[in-house]
């Protein structure tokens, strides 16, 4: 299953955020979980504990469980092209994680939430599950009853929308208009290195 745990320990773990709270946590404590200063230890981390850090970095992001890792990486691995770019574009097709990058969401859990909800449309059909993988051309909408409810969470709008993406907050409709390039999406782990950890 996805990761339940508390969200701050979480920030603390990898440095970075994905919550308001959890910027704030990560404000007053910037130090990982057991430690309590800056990490005078010396020595070099190796190959295998990086590569580790970065895939465990990319399945917070998107809020995936192992087996869907392995098995988008998988799936990459089938496809012609760039095995980096494929992965990312099979995880940035998600549902869960294109509501959030139209702005329809505060966190990537709320995302999952709302699509679990039934809140989300894609071509005006209900789906409830986040990992449905949206097609480029598709039609992403939050439920009419459903968009006066959502637009009182959401605090701080995106400051904007991917290039691959055309959004409307006002109807609260948006359309895939292209697979992403890697470089368009804003991946916090090196994607090489979750690639090559997997390749092992």
């Amino acid at each position: 299953m996805s990761y339940h745990g508390p969200k701050a320990r979480l920030a603390r773990r990898f440095g970075v955020s994905w919550t308001p709270k959890g910027d704030k946590i990560l404000a007053r404590r910037p130090n990982p979980p057991g430690q309590h200063g800056p990490d005078m230890r010396s020595g070099r981390e190796s190959v295998y504990k990086k590569q580790l850090t970065q895939k465990q970095l990319l399945r917070a992001q998107y809020n995936i469980r192992e087996k869907q890792m392995r098995n988008y990486f998988l799936k990459a691995l089938k496809s012609r092209g760039n095995y980096d770019e494929q992965l990312i574009q099979l995880l940035e097709t998600r549902l869960d994680a294109l509501v959030l990058r139209a702005g329809f969401a505060q966190t990537i859990y709320a995302a999952r939430q709302y699509v679990n909800h039934g809140h989300v449309l894609v071509n005006d059909r209900r789906v409830t599950y986040p990992s449905y993988s949206v097609k480029p051309g598709d039609r992403i909408s939050i439920k009419q009853k459903s968009q006066a409810s959502l637009r009182e969470q959401i605090i701080n709008p995106p400051a904007a929308i991917p290039a691959y993406l055309e959004s409307s907050q006002e109807n609260f409709s948006a359309q895939l208009l292209r697979l992403p390039a890697t470089h368009e999406v804003p991946v916090l782990g090196d994607v090489r290195q979750v690639i090559e950890f997997y390749s092992r």
